[in-house]
């Protein structure tokens, strides 16, 4: 029971889209239809990327290309802006959880040999800002999360016009973490040289030009210029002849997850009653709606659940990307940060997310305004 308990908690969005599935398959009973639900195109595309990138992190391209970056630090105030900057720009390519996987436990390195004292006094606001970061830096590209990815996907949205859709909320997040970062070091006069071993013959160059080539070619299939089932195959193949390994290291459970969602929103959508509810509810307030229902439910379900009842793709990718932010659960990856503080140091998980809380919110209230301004 002890272990059923433990799975639930770690795995709760993934064990309540199933719930969902199996109690919606009651009201509408299994039948041919249920394939036409799953979207395979996003799911094909989600292993992919998940499988390239894990590759990357694993012969350790991302902590290389960060320690060049520091390697002339000479100050907290070029320090943090470099360490929330990485987040922010990384994520548009390498998705918002994997930079965090990557540099949220770098950070912690990085400031514990600038001082312990130096450690204690920056690790949440750095965290923090970092996890901002990568929520707002990933919402810039469609392979930036995988909210983005599936509603790229069936929106069948060109990709100049994705990117243009969310330039403006991009750029305006780029300025204000910077400002944040000459704010936040304003008063700070501290230099330090930070060094790392040097690793450059740990890199294994073929495997990098393997996963540099995978990733290009997921690249042409996320614009549509490759067919996704043949990328596929050349990535499954790839991988178990080069670094089966890798394939343990892919997120399986979010690829259940999205399957129970499509199988719950499938399901729903055959019902009357409940499709026109749920459509005249969302008419018209699509962004606000995705912003909400992100904040409970996180933003990937919700851009999920919303997209079987609305076809404006264009207003839930900005509610769903806007909605990361705000709550510690409104965007999924956020939790990985505030998994890796609890492991540095247990004590100080509440101030930590009360730090969060309070700036995710401020981030939010400025982009939605932002929104509105719009029109």
């Amino acid at each position: 029971m002890q272990k059923i308990i433990s799975f639930f908690k770690q795995e709760a969005v993934l064990c309540i889209a199933c719930i969902l599935a199996v109690i919606s398959a009651f009201v509408v009973p299994p039948d041919a239809q249920y394939l036409e639900y799953i979207d395979f195109r996003t799911l094909g595309l989600l292993f992919c990327l998940m499988a390239v990138m894990a590759g990357l992190q694993e012969i350790g391209v991302f902590r290389r290309l960060a320690q060049g970056m520091l390697a002339k630090v000479g100050s907290m105030r070029q320090l943090v802006p470099i360490l929330v900057m990485l987040c922010f720009f990384s994520s548009m390519l390498m998705t918002n959880d994997v930079a965090l996987i990557t540099f949220v436990p770098f950070t912690f390195t990085v400031l514990g040999l600038a001082g312990e004292d130096m450690a204690q006094k920056h690790r949440i606001p750095i965290v923090v800002m970092q996890t901002i970061a990568a929520n707002l830096g990933s919402m810039f590209t469609p392979i930036g999360n995988p909210q983005n990815l599936y509603l790229y996907g069936v929106s069948q949205m060109p990709l100049g016009q994705f990117l243009l859709l969310m330039l403006p909320y991009t750029a305006v997040s780029g300025i204000l973490l910077l400002l944040w970062g000459i704010w936040y070091t304003r008063r700070e006069r501290t230099t330090l040289t930070v060094a790392f071993e040097d690793t450059a013959e740990s890199l294994n160059w073929r495997r990098l030009a393997v996963y540099l080539v995978l990733f290009v070619l997921s690249l042409l299939t996320v614009a549509r210029l490759v067919d996704w089932r043949i990328t596929l195959g050349i990535v499954l193949l790839a991988v178990l002849l080069a670094d089966r390994s890798v394939l343990f290291r892919v997120d399986y459970s979010l690829l259940l997850t999205f399957v129970g969602f499509f199988v719950f929103i499938g399901n729903m959508g055959r019902i009357p009653v409940f499709r026109d509810f749920l459509e005249s509810m969302i008419a018209g307030h699509e962004v606000v709606t995705a912003v909400a229902a992100s904040q409970v439910i996180s933003n990937v379900p919700a851009a999920l659940l919303l997209s079987g009842f609305t076809k404006e793709y264009a207003a839930l990718i900005v509610g769903t990307n806007l909605g990361g932010l705000g709550t510690l659960i409104a965007s999924m990856a956020s939790l990985i940060s505030f998994k890796c503080i609890g492991k540095e140091a247990s004590g100080i998980r509440g101030r930590y997310l009360l730090y969060f809380t309070a700036a995710s919110l401020a981030f939010l209230a400025v982009l939605m305004g932002m929104y509105w301004m719009m029109g």
